[in-house]
């Protein structure tokens, strides 16, 4: 149905792509798997019309395209499902599925809003749910989203005189297991009617769904095989060049800590999201708390961080009372947030590596009153080097680097901030396995250093594997806390107990 020969693409100072070639054949999902920075991202946007590669071509159904712009790519049918989702969240769910369509629904000036909701149904109808098409799109989860996405892709086979190619950017990344089981069942269901390019770094997902999986390095393709097969540790070993470390977690670096009480919460209550939570961090201490979405966890952080300020209990920073007002507050009492969504909470991401690694402590490059470019710029190559940041130089912009590569930044603003305490919400969220390894580390060194750091994971094997200890919420309260010292870490299953 629809391949790409030879590609090859150029930014600044990078060659994303080197004379790639893929191909998509009917009724199958094809996976596509590779590090941090491998070009996954940068061929997905060439398919998907809204980069030009700078050599190579496409062809659809054999005869050679060339597509101009992410219109052009959907009137020859193919749409994209993007990781950061590309809906208004000011907007009826109606009007996202239908965003840049409207037109067959306006009549004198006049949308028919009634036509346009029926229609809404429909697609939604395709993939088998049921949402209030008139309901503002801030108003869904993620995971209703992540499907109205999806039927807003599917509005191509409207105008579209042949199945449709639906490129999916990573869509399970913030889905739980029970959203990403619905999800593969539609995406099979629609495989009668579309193929599917499927981008993930959750190897098991993709051997799960896909039919064939391409492994990219280094702008590459370097491997392609049959998904049933290869396995998970196969495809790792072909991606990051070793196989998975023994000790994913650097367990044998997790030292018990002995410094003074850095946080302490006593009854921290928010009213309607938690009540009565109780802990201690430790300078050099992990503390993780497990909890599906909605246990209140996530406020919890948010309220350490400045975000909510807390209604109940009491919070000490070092031994001193506080109650933030603002994220500012709290970086004034060393206390770092690196959030989930990096890319919308975390970068300023038309900025420099440089501008973004001093953005929470200017005075770290001042002089005189004036902020020392040249001082800026060497700090940033100082983090570049040690934290091994895959970019041209301090002058890039965060916009263009991996996910990976981005999450260093936001770390290294932190570290050059002097953080202290330091809040980890779903760190290697998005992140390959080779990523995961190296944030792994970082949270190492950063304990060693005596940081005290609350985290919150995506899984609850990094949870165990990373934590000195681990609480675990339900319904907004606190219903067991687990010792998580090397030898002695809790297993899964206690954990699940405690959390439903």
């Amino acid at each position: 149905m629809l391949a790409a020969n030879g590609i090859s693409k150029y930014f600044t100072g990078v060659q994303a792509l080197k004379d790639v070639s893929i191909e998509i054949r009917p009724n199958e999902v094809v996976g596509l798997i590779g590090e941090n920075g491998a070009g996954k991202s940068t061929l997905m946007r060439v398919l998907a019309g809204t980069h030009r590669p700078d050599s190579g071509t496409l062809t659809l159904d054999g005869e050679q395209v060339r597509l101009k712009g992410a219109r052009d790519a959907a009137m020859h049918g193919i749409g994209m499902v993007f990781q950061e989702q590309s809906l208004l969240l000011n907007m009826s769910v109606a009007e996202n599925i239908y965003l840049g369509q409207e037109g067959q629904f306006v009549r004198l000036g006049i949308v028919n809003w009634k036509a346009m909701h029926a229609a809404a149904r429909r697609q939604l109808a395709k993939i088998g749910v049921d949402i209030d098409v008139a309901a503002r799109t801030s108003e869904l989860t993620f995971a209703a989203r992540q499907m109205v996405e999806l039927a807003k892709a599917l509005t191509l086979e409207e105008t579209v005189a042949r199945p449709l190619v639906i490129l999916l950017d990573e869509p399970t990344s913030v889905l739980s297991g029970s959203d990403i089981d619905i999800l593969f069942n539609r995406v099979r269901s629609l495989k009668t009617r579309a193929s599917f390019v499927f981008v993930s770094h959750r190897l098991d997902e993709v051997l799960r769904i896909s039919d064939r999986v391409y492994t990219m390095k280094d702008g590459q393709v370097v491997a392609q095989h049959q998904a049933s097969e290869v396995t998970a540790p196969q495809l790792h070993q072909i991606m990051v060049g070793r196989g998975v470390q023994t000790e994913y977690y650097k367990e044998g670096r997790q030292l018990a800590p002995q410094g003074e009480i850095m946080l302490d919460a006593a009854r921290l209550g928010l009213a309607g999201a938690f009540s009565d939570v109780d802990f201690t961090i430790r300078a050099g201490e992990i503390v993780g708390i497990a909890g599906v979405v909605g246990s209140g966890r996530e406020e919890v952080t948010r309220a350490i961080g400045g975000f909510l300020p807390h209604t109940a209990g009491t919070l000490k920073v070092k031994g001193e009372a506080v109650n933030f007002s603002s994220p500012e507050q709290a970086v004034r009492k060393s206390i770092g947030y690196v959030p989930r969504e990096r890319r919308v909470e975390g970068l300023v991401m038309f900025l420099s590596v440089a501008e973004n690694i001093s953005l929470a402590d200017l005075s770290a490059v001042m002089k005189n009153g004036r902020i020392d470019y040249g001082k800026e710029r060497r700090l940033a190559s100082d983090w570049i080097k040690r934290l091994r940041i895959k970019a041209p130089g301090p002058d890039a912009a965060c916009r263009n680097l991996s996910g990976g590569n981005q999450q260093k930044v936001v770390l290294a603003r932190w570290m050059t901030a002097g953080s202290r305490i330091l809040i980890l919400d779903h760190p290697t969220r998005g992140l390959d396995v080779g990523a995961k390894e190296e944030v792994y580390d970082l949270v190492r060194d950063l304990s060693e250093q005596g940081v005290a750091i609350l985290l919150i994971s995506d899984t609850l094997e990094e949870t165990i594997g990373l934590s000195h200890q681990v609480l675990v919420m339900r319904d907004g309260a606190v219903t067991a806390r687990f010792d998580a010292s090397p030898g002695n870490k809790p297993d899964q299953v206690e954990l699940l107990k405690a959390m439903v």
